[in-house]
């Protein structure tokens, strides 16, 4: 492989959208090392975890036909170590890549394109649709705090995205909490449902942009593809049946409040200090235009912060897990947002006035 005086941004951005999904330690030695081909007057990177794979491509002119694969962390690690302006000569062959960089050369070993493994796209597309990075970037964030981590129910470490009609919906629950989000969508869908992987999710927050360009995504029956800009991230699905989140969302909750969203989270964040490191315990005491939230710890330090409220209802005393309702608040972009609780046992709904495509449902603890 051979790339003649070409701009170190031109490797290095492709470079960086992929290489996020590299592992460093690895079974495989080849799954440390990135995919490089030339091919349609274009350099294509891939990498791969065997779980998901990202490929970006730059427009560079080369030969048809020449692949290698080459460490992607050594290699990004030198590219952002070169000057902005650095043009680079590229000369891989017999195990070695030299890149070269005005007086700078460096080798670095390689491996045959031949041994990389290669996530195949299946030919079996269920669903096809098609929206803005932003809309589909802002609909993860709305969810993607909820979900599991290394739960031995599986098909909780991910998110659930559904498909239906003229709706893309996002729901993640770890047991003690759920984020659901709807998001409009140009078409007519049949209903379907995929979980995607946490690391998947996690990854596609990296790489879509706030923008208008669009971004397509694929179902295709044990996989799913986006592509976008100069980016494909091909992955696999979780194979596991999701619950019925709907069973979950509370209806008829009498006790509502609304709150600056913006004021209560300075308030839980300040209270958060004197939680209890270990079960982070918040209490929010609700009485007649009055809500107050007051945390304790085992050193018998308390925080206690007061906020005026449009409430006539009856009283209640209810404990959070605090860093719930400070991961809710954090992702929301709203002014306001109203809390509806049932009584000391039940979990609280949180939702944004005047719109019904959020709901957060929190589950007490008892402290």
């Amino acid at each position: 492989m051979q790339l003649k005086q070409i701009a170190r941004d031109a490797l290095l951005k492709p470079l960086s959208a992929v290489s996020g999904i590299v592992e460093r330690r690895h079974t495989l030695p080849i799954l440390a090392n990135v995919l490089l081909e030339q091919k349609e007057g274009s350099l294509y990177v891939t990498a791969t975890d065997l779980e998901m794979q990202i490929t970006a491509h730059s427009t560079l002119p080369g030969k048809d036909g020449q692949a290698i694969t080459v460490g992607a962390r050594k290699l990004q690690d030198l590219l952002r170590a070169l000057p902005d302006d650095a043009t680079l000569n590229v000369d891989a062959g017999s195990g070695k890549m030299t890149v070269r960089a005005g007086r700078s050369r460096f080798n670095l070993q390689t491996l045959p394109a031949t041994d990389y493994p290669r996530i195949t796209a299946g030919t079996d597309q269920l669903q096809s649709l098609s929206l803005p990075q932003k809309d589909l970037r802002a609909l993860f964030k709305l969810v993607e705090f909820a979900m599991a981590q290394q739960d031995i129910r599986y098909y909780l470490n991910g998110m659930l995205l559904v498909v239906d009609r003229g709706s893309l919906q996002a729901v993640a629950t770890d047991g003690h909490r759920l984020s659901w989000a709807s998001l409009a969508v140009d078409g007519e869908f049949a209903r379907q449902e995929v979980i995607l992987p946490r690391k998947t999710v996690l990854e596609l927050g990296k790489l879509l942009e706030d923008s208008e360009a669009p971004v397509t995504l694929d179902i295709l029956g044990t996989q799913v593809r986006f592509r976008f800009a100069n980016v494909e991230l091909v992955s696999k699905v979780v194979d596991g049946k999701f619950p019925d989140f709907n069973r979950v969302i509370p209806v008829g909750h009498g006790k509502q409040v609304e709150l600056d969203r913006v004021t209560l989270l300075a308030a839980l964040q300040r209270a958060a200090i004197l939680s209890n490191e270990k079960f982070r315990g918040v209490r929010v005491v609700l009485a007649t235009d009055q809500l107050k939230i007051i945390c304790t710890n085992s050193e018998q330090e308390e925080a206690e912060e007061e906020l005026e409220v449009a409430y006539k209802g009856d009283a209640l005393d209810i404990g959070f897990n605090i860093t719930y309702l400070l991961d809710a608040l954090s992702n929301l972009s709203v002014e306001t947002v109203r809390f509806a609780f049932g009584d000391a046992n039940s979990s609280a709904l949180v939702t944004m006035p005047g719109r019904d495509d959020y709901k957060y449902v929190v589950m007490p603890m008892r402290i």
